[in-house]
């Protein structure tokens, strides 16, 4: 099994791509023609951009959407592959539910989906890896069982998948959005409406490739219902209901900030160390849980419906918000 050693510094040269560009690619973006010349996806082939791995004309090309000039020598010089040997390690695991086919688990926050630069042991696929024994191999050699992920510092209920069959039909209701998924999170503000409806794309952050944003200039359409539950004002906080109708990276995250409604201890969207000033309740993530997930049964057909309470952390955040409010 390969993954790319994503630290290691670019060097150009010796062992990388190199190309010329043609009549037919002058004008495209560098994404798009490198992926036609090297034979990489995009998607790839955006990664490489966005860690400093690619050159065109000399210069370092900062944005996947650089249009290519005809002659233009682009270089490349992707990460190296490097072994990993995915491990089973005895993580504890909240199993909900369990048959053949696939296991429902309550994951706690802090802990990683799957193996990545950074974080290549103790992740949620190690942990399944030692609980089912023969999910190596399921729905890919680094991802074994992996049909959908929840950000590390995101709480709540999971799927994995126990077999190639269950990874396929999970994975396709994912894809066409027949998931019913239901998160709830704590804002640090009260909007004025009891609900409303987000409708904005979202894609890399224009400065910043690490973060999201509704300012993209190549966003993905992604669309968020929220609800009030309840209100805790003062001190100005919320307790939101969020319902996703897709499923872009940070989705939830940047809907709301986007909106003024910022979850508690969110430091990456939310301006976290503003909660102190207006003594919030401390809290050391993103306030943000996945309470409910349905779905049919890959096998049987079957209406299955899952859900979490709440983690302790958010519990004793939302009781010091009451208590404030009184």
């Amino acid at each position: 099994m390969l993954m790319t050693d994503a630290d290691e510094p670019p060097t150009f040269g010796e062992g990388g791509l190199v190309f010329i560009v043609p009549e037919e690619l002058a004008g495209s973006r560098a994404d798009a023609g490198l992926s036609a010349l090297s034979g990489s996806p995009r998607a790839q082939v955006r990664r490489w951009i966005e860690m400093g791995r690619v050159r065109a004309g000399g210069e370092q090309v900062r944005r996947p959407s650089r249009k290519l000039l005809l002659g233009d020598r682009i270089e490349a010089n992707p990460p190296q592959a490097v072994p990993l040997e995915l491990v089973a390690e005895p993580i504890p695991l909240d199993v909900i539910f369990e048959d053949g086919d696939l296991i429902v688990v309550n994951k706690p926050a802090g802990l990683v989906c799957h193996p990545a630069p950074g974080h290549w042991r103790g992740t949620l696929v190690n942990a399944l890896l030692h609980h089912c024994q023969d999910l190596a191999g399921v729905g890919g050699a680094i991802r074994p069982g992996i049909v959908h992920r929840l950000d590390r510092g995101t709480s709540g209920v999971m799927v994995a998948a126990k077999n190639d069959s269950s990874h396929a039909g999970l994975s396709e209701q994912f894809q066409d959005h027949s998931i019913q998924r239901v998160y709830h999170g704590l804002a640090r503000a009260c909007p004025k409406a009891d609900q409303g409806r987000i409708d904005r794309a979202i894609g890399r952050h224009v400065r910043d490739r690490k973060r999201m944003s509704v300012r993209t200039r190549s966003g993905r359409r992604a669309v968020t219902c929220w609800k009030v539950l309840e209100r805790f004002d003062p001190p100005g906080a919320s307790w939101l209901e969020l319902k996703p109708e897709t499923g872009r990276t940070h989705q939830l995250r940047v809907h709301l900030s986007s909106i003024g409604l910022p979850l508690l201890g969110d430091s990456v969207y939310g301006r976290a160390h503003r909660d102190r000033s207006r003594r919030l309740p401390k809290i050391d993530r993103p306030a943000l849980h996945a309470a409910v997930l349905g779905f049919a049964h890959p096998r049987t057909g079957e209406r299955m419906i899952f859900e979490s309470g709440w983690p302790s952390d958010l519990e004793e955040a939302a009781g010091a918000l009451r208590e404030a409010s009184r």
